[in-house]
């Protein structure tokens, strides 16, 4: 295993190979290399979203709460440097305007989501939606003690190539290791716990996060912890050999439907209620809009095939 440190964030990177990064989209449009949870749940959720996103990688304007997400992300994370008596909820209270400043300097179009009179950054705004973040990094302090933690890794990004060819990676929130070796993975989230019936989204992001490190590190994780910030709750899950292999074999159905769709240029929209919240409405079938032409080139002849039906109708659920 070869780790790494990458970007402005000072990510440590583990794993083979070189993997696809997020973060600000290149321009020019490109086949999918890799697949990532995120990636991956947005071809199950739309094909067509996933293509405006990985091959035509088109913008999409920031929102309030993933930058708030961001900003609470990085605070979580610099809160360990500090000694363990010092992790106190006031000391992550201060962090929390350096953690935005240095996000507004590297990314000067957040300035808008605040945006004032004469185009200046309104003050006040600013100011309430700061206080929101303090909610949440207050809330963590109920769920979690950091005073009692030293976790083995933060902010890990990993990747591993399966024997497939697939390469899948992804950025972990924080890596607990006991001193008897047993993994926990463990990630944050600012809004709030979704109903039983719908948690599934979420254990698929953290048993694909399982099967990375497990192929790494040759270690299945003893658990998965989901710490909900916006509505003050934990849940865990305790993931087992045999459920990662069957994730594994989800993950390659899903990549050959991924493969098809790339090579036949046929990606079908899939209207649900998230379709309120995309960027990508106007140029979207399912609104009376017309999708910018594929840029990758496709045969004369395409088979009539929804790629997503077919993954959906090879993949067990979660």
């Amino acid at each position: 295993m070869v780790c790494r440190t990458m970007s402005v964030m000072g990510r440590r990177v583990c794993g083979m190979g070189t993997a696809e990064q997020d973060g600000p989209q290149a321009p020019a449009p490109a086949r999918p290399a890799s697949l990532s949870p995120s990636r991956a749940a947005d071809f199950m959720r739309c094909p067509l979203l996933y293509r405006f996103r990985v091959i035509d990688r088109l913008p999409e304007k920031p929102s309030p709460a993933a930058t708030r997400g961001t900003v609470v992300h990085a605070v979580l994370e610099r809160l360990f440097d500090a000694p363990a008596a010092e992790r106190t909820p006031e000391r992550a209270r201060a962090l929390l305007p350096g953690e935005w400043e240095k996000l507004l300097a590297a990314r000067p179009e957040l300035a808008g989501l605040f945006p004032g009179e004469g185009g200046e950054l309104d003050a006040e705004r600013l100011a309430g939606w700061l206080a929101e973040a303090e909610r949440l990094v207050e809330r963590w302090f109920t769920l979690e003690d950091p005073t009692r933690l030293e976790p083995a890794e933060r902010e890990l990004y990993v990747e591993t190539v399966l024997d497939s060819g697939l390469l899948l990676r992804g950025i972990v929130d924080r890596v607990d290791v006991a001193p008897t070796g047993e993994v926990r993975i463990v990630d944050y989230k600012t809004g709030k716990a979704p109903a039983p019936q719908y948690r599934s989204d979420a254990l698929f992001q953290m048993t694909f996060y399982a099967l990375v490190v497990w192929r790494l590190r040759g270690v299945v994780p003893r658990r998965l912890q989901l710490v909900y910030l916006g509505s003050g709750e934990v849940l865990t899950y305790d993931p087992v050999e045999a459920e990662l292999l069957a994730v594994e074999r989800k993950l390659r159905a899903l990549w050959e439907a991924i493969e098809l769709a790339t090579e036949t240029g046929d990606w079908r929209p899939r209207p649900t209620k998230l379709c309120g919240w995309c960027d990508h409405q106007a140029r979207c079938p399912e609104f009376g809009g017309t999708p910018p032409p594929y840029p990758l080139p496709v045969p004369a002849q395409r088979p009539a095939v929804d790629p997503a039906a077919s993954a959906q109708g090879r993949m067990d659920a979660v």
